[in-house]
């Protein structure tokens, strides 16, 4: 599946007293390499809001494994796990510029119809993006 890459220097707000990236702003890493994936397909959340679809997240499982500081240049690498169905899966490796991994995480996110509030497949536009 496409994968995609973008890189953020870790800000002071981001971080504890002791300069290390706290751990509730790793949801906020993950969202930008989503926002970013799904945009490089042509794809964006707004868009998708506008055609009536919102994309909410069900499901995020974080691994952290060694932290992020203050002033960091980390990468966060973000691909599709499968093809999307009713969900859409992410699976998430951020590292810093050693190239050391230092997250790895999973988010599930499910295609609402925003005027049933019901679960939908994902739309056909979406499907042929990802099969380009």
């Amino acid at each position: 599946m496409k994968i995609d890459e973008i890189q953020i220097r870790v800000r002071y707000g981001e971080t504890d007293q002791m300069g290390v990236v706290y751990h509730g702003n790793y949801a906020l890493y993950l969202e930008m390499g989503r926002i970013e994936w799904l945009r490089k397909l042509g794809i964006s959340y707004k868009s998708m809001e506008e055609n009536g679809v919102m994309l909410p997240v069900v499901s995020m499982s974080v691994n952290y494994k060694k932290s992020a500081c203050y002033d960091d240049v980390i990468n966060v690498k973000t691909q599709v796990a499968k093809m999307p169905t009713a969900k859409i899966e992410f699976e998430y490796e951020i590292t810093n510029e050693a190239g050391e991994i230092l997250t790895t995480a999973t988010t599930t996110l499910v295609f609402i119809d925003m005027k049933t509030n019901r679960p939908m497949r994902a739309p056909q536009y979406i499907l042929d993006a990802i099969k380009k």
